[in-house]
Formats: C-alpha cells, structure tokens, sequence
C-alpha cells in the first residue's frame, strides 16, 4: 500500500529536486509530510485526497507477484535446511531454528529482489510525476539505464544483512514460543494436529499471537538494514544519491543527518502495523498446511 511508502522514504525528509533550468523545487512529498506530522491515519487521508483510494494500493501488483514464491521459497527452503542442519552438522533445539530460518530468509530475498526492487520503485511514484507506467516498464527501465542485470539488486547487501537476523528470529521465536506453550501449558495452548492425533499444535489464536510477537521482535532488530536497503533501492529517485552508493555510506549518511530514532527507526510503528499481521497469518497458514498435507 503506498501508506507504507512512509517507511519507503524512512531516513528523509521531503527531498529538494532540481527541476529545468537550473531551478530547484522541493518535490510533492505530501504523503511523507502528512505521515511525519500526524502519523499514520494523517497520511492514510492525504493519498485518496491527492491520488485517489487507488493510490493505496501503488506497487501492489508487483508485492502479489513478488510474495507468492518469496512465501514458497522461505517455507520450503526452511524445512529443508532445517534437516540439513541437524543431519549433517548435528545441530538441534532452538539454535538451528535459527540458523535454518537465516539460510531460509536470504534464500528467499535472493530469488525475489528484482520483483522487490520494482515495487518500491512504483510504490515511491508521485501522482503527475511518474517514471514508470508498470511493472513490465519498470523493469526495462532500470535494465535499460542503471547497469542491466545488477540494477535490479541494487541494495541487495543490506537486505541480506537485515534478512539473516529477520528470518533467523523470526522462525526462532515462534518456534521457541511455540514449544514452551505446548511443554508446559499443553491443555491451554495446545489441540491434537488434524493429521496425526498423538502431535500437538498450537490452537490457531495462540499461533497467530506467537506469529505476532516474533514478526515485531524480527522487525525491530533488524529495521535499521531495511531503510538501508529502501534508501539503496531508490537509487536516483532521490537526492544526494551519489552518498548512499554503498550499504556503509547509506547508513553513515542516515545517521549523520537523522540520527537513530529519526533516522534509522524512523517509521518502525508503520512497518510494526504491516508487520505483526503478516507474520502472524503467515506463521498460521504454514501450521495448517502441514496438518493439511500430512506433514506433522
């Protein structure tokens, strides 16, 4: 949604672009204003007010694409290196919980950037000043005038960097919490799996609430390589670009005109609201489907 396109432009504020002539005027940034002075609900008023409800959903296209294999890829890959990493390195418990959902997260991100590189790219687009008309021009585009192939990863480090930590937690802590409840509140948590009566599984609220917690614990360790990443991403789009060329100029030059809270979290409570559903919902639909394909 492009409300969420507050946390696009996380480490700045509205940019001034040089225009014809020589002449500099500061671009229409009123969804990032709106975002900065009133929060969240203040910037979810001014995109209809400007763009129409149809604004909300700018980039949409390319995230539905991008998240279907990106959710495959993750799931499917964790599964798998999580018995790689017991059968080969003897490694069990929590730790290959999180070592597996690391491997299992970058995987995943490696496989699906140039689809996360176009959604960001038309998600940041203000209405009369477009660069892209789609998601298929989008990527000619960039292949065309930024490097062919290696456009489309730009920015690819840092988001390897905030997926390990990310993913790893993720899948640690809903797998933690979820062994935990079941070991010592197994009437209360837990219900037998619909697949296999003699396992255990999580009743579906108590999993969407552990899914929660391990999306908004994953999402605030990791959040300072996000806006790294968004910031890389965005490439020419933005101003001063040339000092963000790399993922450890990117992140000096955010702390040094922001700071921390402003600058490097800034927008964490909007990607806290995406955030904890997602995850919540992803963690629950994966249960159920190992019940619903025999997997437990």
């Amino acid at each position: 949604m492009a409300a969420a396109a507050a946390a696009l432009a996380a480490a700045d504020p509205p940019p001034a672009m040089p225009q014809a002539g020589g002449s500099t005027a500061r671009r229409d940034f009123y969804w990032l204003r709106s975002f900065l002075a009133g929060g969240v609900f203040s910037a979810l008023r001014a995109v209809p007010q400007k763009e129409g409800y149809l604004g909300l959903y700018k980039g949409n296209g390319a995230m539905m694409i991008r998240i279907f294999p990106y959710g495959a890829i993750q799931f499917m890959t964790f599964e798998h290196y999580k018995t790689l990493i017991t059968t080969k390195l003897g490694i069990s418990g929590h730790v290959h919980r999180l070592m597996a959902g690391s491997m299992a997260g970058m995987t995943a991100v490696i496989c699906t950037y140039p689809l996360d590189m176009v959604r960001v790219r038309l998600a940041f687009q203000v209405k009369g000043e477009h660069t892209y008309t789609g998601i298929i021009h989008a990527f000619k585009t960039i292949y065309a005038k930024e490097g062919g192939f290696l456009g489309f990863y730009r920015g690819l480090m840092p988001t390897i960097l905030g997926m390990a930590p990310y993913a790893g937690v993720s899948f640690f802590t809903f797998g933690t919490l979820k062994s935990v409840g079941l070991s010592h509140a197994p009437t209360l948590l837990g219900r037998p799996s619909s697949d296999n009566p003699n396992v255990l599984v999580l009743k579906t609220h108590i999993n969407l609430l552990c899914g929660g917690v391990a999306g908004a614990i994953a999402q605030t360790i990791s959040y300072p390589f996000d806006v790294t990443r968004r910031r890389m991403q965005l490439g020419a789009v933005l101003p001063e670009f040339e000092k963000c060329l790399t993922m450890r100029e990117t992140m000096k030059y955010v702390y040094g005109q922001h700071g921390i809270r402003k600058g490097l979290y800034r927008g964490l409570s909007l990607n806290y609201i995406r955030c904890i559903p997602s995850q919540a919902v992803a963690f629950t639909t994966y249960e159920l489907m190992k019940q619903f394909f025999h997997l437990n």
